[in-house]
């Protein structure tokens, strides 16, 4: 039976584990040892993960990859990964190996705008506010210098601040809708600190204004925060080549590849079921090398899937095109992403990662990320279109099935040569498994 308990943040990590096995769990032995068996022996750099959240009872283990042979903008890279998905490390691969004889991959950053907003209600007249926010503004960015003064120096800052009118949509609401440029870092606590001025700035300066009423001086700030859309943190990525050359083998052509390929993509773009699963295929490399190099995916992952409803109507972020015969597949998508703060400079695998990727600035982390799911959604695009997506991934999948099945190593090498000329299912491979050791046993 769960019990509630009070004051369990103040517990020592030893008894909130404690309480949690006795709790839960009715072999408490077997619980402790399996979350121990995940703390790190470095106590220092336990210590280290212990701090990254609150609650810590152990850490949860995500396979770091690597993809090899990655040519963006005619430099070589390595991309590292952390997802736990089969298959995913290697379709991004295999793309980029297809891509590094065929030009491989270009990119360009569009914009690098990011957005947060104040958000508050004012009961009055329009025209008032929209005088006072143009007498306040100056004082807005000046109140807002000691936030701001260090990036400034590096070239960013708050770009503009505008008065959004969203009455509209609700009764007296109003935005502060401002724009920044945070350079290397993702920005998000400092864009959080200068709104936060900016709504303490507004409010007790509207108490002044002399044209406001007395019930339009009480502006009600509802909350200030940046946003995790931006559409003005933009970002391509791109491959191309002649259409005979996407051939690797006589048994289909070029033109009848490209052809399918591109029929694919129009699918994805009208029919939303389709392309939720199209995108999330792209996001499969995307959100492994946010994770890797330290940045929130969660945010990245938001922001992205908002920019493919944009329209109206949810649709593909990639696009495919054949001109001239030349097959084109490219994909333009909101990124923002840092190099600098947060986890960057603390998890040392992140600094391993972004070292191994030649410690790029956000832009060209913009680029690689990108390039990360373009790939991943032409390796998905190439298998559907022509052997069938499963013929692939079940084959990856098949060492997940033979551990949940504690298949000894010898096991695992006879059935893995097995399964090279045969199809992978879960039931092919629990039969088989079962057929061995029967066999084994005689």
């Amino acid at each position: 039976m769960s019990k509630s308990i009070a004051g369990f943040s103040k517990l020592s990590k030893s008894k909130k584990i404690d309480w949690i096995v006795d709790t839960y769990f009715d072999n408490t032995e077997s619980a402790k040892n399996v979350l121990k068996q995940y703390w790190n022996n470095n106590e220092k750099l336990q210590q280290l993960h212990d701090e990254f959240i609150e609650n810590t009872i152990t850490n949860y283990y995500l396979p770091l990859g690597v993809a090899p042979n990655f040519l963006i903008n005619k430099k070589l890279y390595t991309i590292p990964m952390a997802i736990e998905e089969s298959s995913v490390v290697a379709a991004a691969s295999k793309a980029a190996k297809f891509w590094l004889d065929r030009g491989g991959f270009k990119t360009k950053v569009i914009s690098t705008t990011k957005i947060g907003q104040v958000h508050f209600t004012y009961n009055g007249d329009f025209e008032k506010l929209q005088q006072f926010f143009t007498q306040v503004k100056p004082k807005l960015i000046h109140d807002a210098e000691d936030i701001t003064r260090n990036m400034k120096k590096r070239g960013g800052g708050v770009v503009d601040i505008k008065l959004r009118d969203k009455t509209s949509d609700i009764d007296n609401y109003y935005q502060l809708h401002v724009s920044f440029e945070t350079l290397d870092a993702m920005g998000a606590n400092f864009i959080n600190s200068c709104l936060e001025q900016f709504a303490k700035t507004f409010k007790s300066e509207a108490l002044a204004f002399d044209l406001f009423s007395e019930d339009e001086k009480d502006i009600d700030v509802v909350m200030s925060i940046l946003s995790n859309y931006v559409p003005d943190c933009l970002v391509r990525a791109e491959v191309s080549c002649k259409v005979e050359a996407l051939s690797e083998d006589h048994t289909v052509s070029g033109e009848a590849f490209a052809n399918k390929f591109v029929q694919a993509v129009n699918i994805a773009e009208v029919e939303p079921f389709r392309a939720v699963t199209h995108n999330k295929g792209i996001m499969n490399g995307i959100d492994a090398v946010v994770l890797a190099t330290g940045n929130d995916f969660r945010a990245v992952e938001a922001g992205i899937h908002a920019y493919a409803a944009r329209q109206g109507k949810y649709s593909s972020l990639s696009h495919a095109k054949v001109e001239h015969g030349i097959f084109t597949f490219w994909m333009e998508i909101p990124l923002a992403l840092g190099t600098v703060g947060g986890l960057t400079g603390l998890h040392p695998l992140v600094k391993l990662s972004l070292e191994l990727l030649h410690k790029p600035s956000a832009k060209e982390l913009m680029q690689i990320v990108a390039v990360a799911g373009l790939a991943q959604n032409f390796a998905a695009l190439r298998s559907l279109t022509t052997t069938g997506i499963q013929q692939g991934h079940m084959k990856m999948h098949l060492m997940n099935i033979l551990n949940q099945f504690k298949a000894s190593d010898s096991e695992k090498k006879v059935l893995t040569e097995h399964f090279k000329n045969n199809t992978v299912t879960h039931s092919a491979v629990t039969e088989a498994l079962n057929q061995l050791r029967v066999t084994s046993e005689k």
